[in-house]
């Protein structure tokens, strides 16, 4: 499995495509019933991470930089050496007319 909100629509839909295979038993009614409910579960928070990093960036591209210390996921590291290069603490997306 990827890690892109498209990934996990393709997952769900596996996994209901799976619940209406009508060669499965009880059984394995059951426990894919029960596999849906813990992928339900981690999709939901999947989604409401996604809602609010959509949410950062619309603030960053609304109000520029000037939030950008209260945002940190939407900064880059903390400076540090990588090959030479020293690495900013400047916010990776820029408001437009910034």
């Amino acid at each position: 499995m990827k890690n892109r909100l498209v990934d996990l629509n393709n997952h769900l839909f596996s996994q209901l495509e799976r619940l209406t295979d009508e060669a499965m038993t009880a059984e394995q009614i059951e426990q894919e019933v029960k596999r849906s409910d813990a992928i339900v579960a981690v999709s939901e928070q999947i989604i409401r991470n996604a809602d609010l990093s959509l949410k950062a960036v619309s603030l960053v591209a609304t109000h520029g930089d000037r939030f950008a210390q209260a945002l940190p996921m939407m900064t880059a590291p903390a400076p540090a050496e990588e090959g030479g290069q020293v690495r900013s603490n400047r916010p990776l997306i820029k408001a437009a007319g910034t």
